[in-house]
């Protein structure tokens, strides 16, 4: 009888282990595609701080990359392999300022290594009282006359609501997706 009595025990212990092993151990979720993806717009614009706060890096000791006017002429070697670009501009500056910005974002997406890929843009700094409204933004930019074969995305962002943020990228994920321009990387 206690032979009988181990093997039921035994029995029991297998059952439990391997009920314990389903519900505890299941298989790890399937890795995220990742893209590559390139971060521009001019000196000013808010790309260190969306960033950082997008990583939920403390941004109070990031030393923001100004000088963009210098280092604007080396962009196009980070284009090389991109599948999707972000271009950040102040949505709040001045006449002078959204005009370099336009300019800017038309030479992006005419570029021949870019103007295949999707865009997110970004009107950033839409907290300040200067800051111009979306639409105000979509048709100083002619971003309309852009639809042809291009696919973009324009947000208003700021810093103070992150999940909007967020949800743009989620949309320029979305985009990422359908397009399909490289495989994803793994």
């Amino acid at each position: 009888m206690s032979e009988h009595i181990q093997l039921s025990i035994a029995l029991c212990r297998i059952g439990f282990y391997t009920c314990l092993q389903k519900l505890c151990c299941k298989a790890p979720p399937p890795p995220r595609p990742e893209y590559d993806v390139v971060c521009i717009g001019l000196s000013g614009a808010g790309k260190t701080s969306l960033l950082s706060r997008l990583c939920n890096e403390i941004s109070d000791g990031t030393i923001p990359t100004t000088g963009a006017e210098t280092i604007k002429k080396y962009w196009s070697r980070y284009y090389q392999g991109s599948q999707g670009v972000v271009f950040v501009f102040n949505c709040a500056a001045s006449d002078e300022e959204m005009e370099a910005s336009r300019a800017e974002l038309h030479l992006a997406l005419q570029h021949p290594q870019l103007c295949t890929l999707p865009f997110l843009i970004l009107a950033n700094h839409q907290d300040s009282p200067a800051a111009r409204s979306v639409s105000e933004i979509q048709k100083y930019f002619e971003l309309q006359l852009l639809n042809r074969g291009k696919q973009w995305i324009l947000a208003g962002t700021t810093t103070n609501n992150m999940e909007a943020v967020r949800e743009s990228f989620s949309q320029l994920i979305s985009l990422l997706e359908e397009k399909e321009v490289l495989p994803s990387r793994i």
